[in-house]
């Protein structure tokens, strides 16, 4: 029960305090779950960025789904999705009651400016850290430049590109990369 307590307030407060989405969420998650409580290793938590963007639904939600079903089994799950999904419900609730109001406050324009550029450091320090943590061999780091350049050259170009399709390839490259090598090398 102290655990499913410990996932409600933990995911309760990162819901509250994570202003743009699940990838400024990431850094905090990481903060949490392999520094401060060790529920994850960094291999785990690398696996769980990967489970919660290939799978449907907000990396958020996914990344809470997986860490109480981790850590306390289907009650965890439910118990962190919840907690996660309350303070964003209960501020676009509020928001909604006074919508054209509160974005005509000069003040929540300028605090939404700064949020803004909070957000960018909290997604570039969480993929800087991943960074850190993925496996240096040639096969990741021509992955790793591939998409780098491809999703650059694309946004430069303004053409549209399928983030669910980078992943697919890039999940079917790692596949391939096994079934050409490391398969291989396990069967000797």
């Amino acid at each position: 029960m102290k655990k499913i307590l410990t996932l409600f307030y933990t995911f309760f407060k990162i819901g509250m305090f994570t202003f743009g989405g699940g990838y400024a969420m990431i850094a905090l998650l990481k903060n949490e779950f392999t520094v401060r409580k060790q529920w994850l290793t960094e291999d785990e938590f690398l696996d769980m960025v990967s489970i919660a963007e290939s799978t449907p639904g907000p990396v958020s939600i996914n990344s809470a789904t997986y860490i109480g079903l981790r850590t306390a089994g289907v009650p965890g799950a439910l118990t962190a999705t919840t907690a996660v999904c309350i303070p964003s419900i209960l501020s676009i609730y509020l928001i909604s009651l006074y919508f054209d109001r509160f974005l005509s406050i000069t003040y929540i324009q300028y605090a939404l400016d700064g949020i803004q550029a909070c957000v960018i450091y909290l997604i570039f320090s969480a993929s800087f850290s991943m960074l850190k943590g993925i496996v240096k061999d040639r096969f990741y780091i021509i992955i790793l430049a591939a998409v780098s350049i491809g999703i650059l050259a694309c946004s430069l170009m303004a053409v549209p590109v399928s983030m669910a399709l980078c992943i697919l390839a890039c999940g079917m490259a790692g596949v391939l990369k096994y079934i050409l090598f490391e398969k291989e090398a396990s069967e000797k």
